[in-house]
């Protein structure tokens, strides 16, 4: 069992506390199912089955984890029933198709994941008579995104180029609909439930083994002895490691349970501090050096599908409220997640290495 030293009180909040968590079965949903058991949580997982034998899910043995529900965030009927008998304290909505790239594949299931899973996910919260904080997952990319070097705040025009980017920007409009149709913060005492929506810049850590994401593909071409092809090799992100984001969805849900937490029920950007910002180039030259590595990657530049080549946050909402902010810098992230992938140990023990020393510093 990890022990966490968190001054935020997490241990106090989640321990015996019941967690509905879509997309368990994922990167992030990972991570974050091994904390939630290491604060004591009892977790039921809703997701759909991982992809591939090496996903982090299978190397942790999930399944033991949690109580896991292999099914679709699109079967509203079997969604509910999941989330009504489980009668949760807590929810992390993380369930979604986040691949740009294969957005322009499959468009339709896109829009069906992103936008009506989350209203489906929502819908099911009305037929529970219970105090609950529920924290939805969105993406940096639901903002209309000009281009200009703007690190967006919370309040600027949603839009989306891509169908993934669009699809999350519906999602955060559907869930500001429910929020204030049938969980307003101002009729608590009615309904019982905060909603928090956050914001997440790209994330690398351990573990990622998806399509079309530059760490998995770097460690893919590594393995194979060939160099990554980098595709928009100066496109600008917020690079995070996977444990900054988590932390402070876990917090957001301690905060906003309650009736003391209604003020916590809106959106969050959860990115790095400007300095921490990098080009995919820069990310991959890193990452090469960090795997103790002299090779260089491939520029391939490919224009027949847009994707954003600037993207920026504006972090200093979630500071302001909660006082959160990154404990790792870029290159600690690209740092660590480096030596997660060239360290032979078991997948377990690599994270719950790094959530002690990510812990030690909160």
């Amino acid at each position: 069992m990890i022990t966490l030293m968190t001054p935020t009180s997490l241990h106090s909040f989640f321990s015996g506390k019941r967690v509905f968590l879509t997309g368990h079965t994922g990167f992030k949903g990972a991570w974050l199912l091994l904390l939630l058991k290491s604060l004591g949580a009892t977790v039921k997982g809703y997701s759909l089955a991982p992809e591939h034998p090496e996903d982090l899910y299978n190397q942790i043995s999930g399944d033991a984890l949690c109580e896991s529900v292999i099914a679709d965030v699109q079967d509203a009927e079997r969604l509910r029933k999941e989330i009504v008998d489980f009668a949760p304290d807590v929810v992390f909505h993380l369930a979604a198709q986040a691949l740009v790239r294969r957005s322009y594949r499959e468009p339709l299931e896109t829009f069906g994941a992103n936008v009506m899973g989350t209203a489906h996910v929502l819908d099911a919260l009305r037929f529970i008579e219970k105090p609950i904080s529920a924290v939805i997952i969105t993406t940096d990319k639901v903002y209309e995104n000009d281009e200009r070097g703007t690190a967006f705040p919370e309040n600027a025009p949603l839009g989306g180029y891509d169908p993934y980017s669009a699809s999350k920007a519906a999602a955060e409009i559907a869930i500001d609909s429910y929020r204030r149709s049938f969980f307003h913060p101002e009729k608590y005492a009615q309904h019982g439930k905060n909603i928090v929506s956050m914001r997440a810049g790209n994330v690398i850590g351990g573990g990622d083994f998806s399509e079309d994401r530059l760490i998995p593909d770097m460690v893919r071409a590594i393995r194979k002895g060939e160099p990554v092809v980098l595709r928009n090799p100066q496109s600008v992100r917020p690079w995070q490691h996977v444990l900054e984001p988590l932390f402070a969805y876990l917090l957001l849900a301690q905060k906003a349970y309650g009736p003391e937490g209604t003020h916590f029920a809106t959106a969050y950007n959860i990115g790095p501090n400007r300095q921490d910002e990098r080009t995919v180039l820069e990310v991959a030259t890193q990452f090469y050096a960090a795997f103790g590595l002299s090779q260089q990657p491939v520029i391939q530049p490919d224009a027949t599908l847009h994707e954003a080549a600037l993207l920026m946050l504006d972090n200093h909402k979630l500071k302001a409220a909660t006082g959160w902010k990154p404990l790792l810098n870029a290159d600690e992230a690209i740092a660590w997640t480096a030596q997660w992938y060239a360290s032979g140990k078991p997948a377990a023990e690599k994270c719950e290495k790094q959530i002690k020393a990510y812990s030690l510093n909160l």
